[in-house]
């Protein structure tokens, strides 16, 4: 590699030589074109003075080559970002998606009318919807350059998608707003005058506040939504009486500060936006009327109460944890109840040898734990069709040398301080990491 450069540094001092030299002979009122200067030294110019590279005879500018070369480098260099540059867009619309095949279109045509004084771009981040969601998004974004579409493969999550539309959005501002038609896209221009004024850096579209509604809650849903609400705001401290809303929109430079803390798992994103940025966001809300749903079915079933009780303590807990390690610790929790049943039934019902007894328990704790964690933990990469074996002969595998970890550890800190149950927690502890860490990398790998 020496001798390349040694090849190329003689001819790249002479040209500089040359450009030098004949600039600090131009004197006032000369033309200063690179072409010129090449011309003078009796070489062909490698452009002509009418090039449109550089508008040569327009210059009208002394001072030689090296000041043409100075302007060339002005132009070149990137101004400050504003949203009329080069059609940058002022408002990025965030749209998570999965199975809401009939909605997109709808949902693009009301954000056309409503947001017509804005410029504005949409970013629909589908999870790969076996509907072909994101095909309609794809035959969108053929017509109307401001339609994006991020086809996620092998990740699955509300909150995932939020973040990822986010950070690949370009507009100083980004909002996010369900495909399923149930928020008030007009209400948009409202949030962007808050945070374009400087008032606010997050606007919380709220159900709860004086002049917002959701009637069109079921009672069942309406009750938990309120419970929910109330034990985010307790526990967390959170001051916003709607957190749990799935409308707002962001200062985009705010939210990369927060994006590295933030939990991909889960539905509840703004809570998660909130309890992270600890009162240092300045929240404004705004009320609007939560709507039914046109088409499709909600996406919420009975896990997100368990994925939200996780966000809940992962917080409380400073993120020292993640919400998916709480959650494979709570299945571990069941694992162990579900061990000492199956031990007692063999062993005392049965009247099996405890050895083999205490195996029956962990082979079916393990078969257990694998089964919970597939359809919880790892919602998002769940195992399916022939997977599932494979994963659960390697979940065996895991969970056996994590066994061995426990015991070794266990009887290292007994060794040193023969307090029964400090060892036993010592090993329980060493055993759930381990199987959570090699469970992430080998079992539930992202693919």
């Amino acid at each position: 590699m020496v001798w390349l450069r040694r090849m190329y540094a003689r001819p790249l001092f002479v040209v500089v030589g040359i450009f030098r030299a004949f600039s600090s002979k131009a004197g006032p009122g000369s033309v200063s074109a690179a072409g010129y200067c090449f011309a003078d030294a009796g070489l062909s110019p490698p452009f002509s003075p009418s090039s449109h590279l550089v508008p040569q005879a327009r210059l009208g500018m002394s001072g030689g080559c090296g000041y043409t070369l100075a302007i060339m480098n002005d132009a070149i260099k990137p101004g400050p970002e504003t949203p009329l540059q080069a059609g940058l867009p002022e408002l990025s619309v965030v749209v998570p998606t999965f199975n809401e095949r009939d909605n997109v279109t709808v949902l693009y045509r009301r954000l056309e009318a409503t947001l017509s004084g804005i410029a504005w771009e949409v970013v629909f981040v589908d999870d790969n919807s076996p509907d072909g969601t994101w095909e309609v998004v794809r035959n969108l974004a053929r017509k109307d350059s401001r339609v994006r579409c991020i086809r996620r493969i092998g990740r699955r999550g509300l909150s995932g998608a939020c973040i990822e539309g986010i950070l690949a959005s370009s507009g100083p501002y980004a909002a996010v707003i369900d495909a399923d038609l149930q928020h008030d896209e007009t209400q948009l221009p409202k949030m962007v005058a808050l945070l374009r004024s400087g008032e606010a850096e997050l606007v919380v579209g709220s159900r709860y506040i004086e002049g917002g509604s959701a009637d069109s809650f079921n009672k069942q849903r309406a009750g938990a939504s309120q419970l929910a609400t109330e034990v985010a705001r307790r526990a967390l401290k959170v001051e916003v009486a709607d957190p749990m809303s799935g409308f707002f929109m962001i200062r985009r430079d705010r939210f990369e500060q927060l994006a590295p803390e933030l939990s991909t798992q889960g539905f509840k994103i703004l809570l998660d936006v909130i309890a992270t940025a600890q009162g240092k966001l300045r929240t404004i809300e705004i009320p609007y009327t939560f709507g039914s749903r046109q088409h499709g079915e909600s996406k919420l079933d009975s896990m997100v109460a368990l994925d939200f009780l996780g966000l809940v303590l992962a917080k409380l807990t400073h993120d020292v944890v993640s919400l998916r390690f709480l959650l494979f610790a709570m299945v571990g929790g069941t694992g162990l109840v579900v061990h000492l049943t199956a031990l007692f039934i063999a062993h005392e019902i049965f009247q099996m040898p405890f050895a083999e007894a205490q195996a029956i328990g962990a082979l079916i704790a393990m078969t257990s734990n694998f089964i919970l964690n597939n359809f919880l933990t790892y919602r998002d990469q769940r195992l399916k069709g022939f997977a599932i074996l494979r994963g659960l002969l390697l979940f065996y595998l895991v969970c056996g040398v994590g066994l061995l970890a426990n015991v070794g550890v266990a009887f290292a800190v007994f060794d040193q301080e023969p307090i029964w149950w400090l060892a036993g927690a010592a090993g329980a502890l060493m055993g759930v990491v381990w199987n959570y860490a090699m469970s992430g990398l080998f079992v539930w790998r992202k693919r």
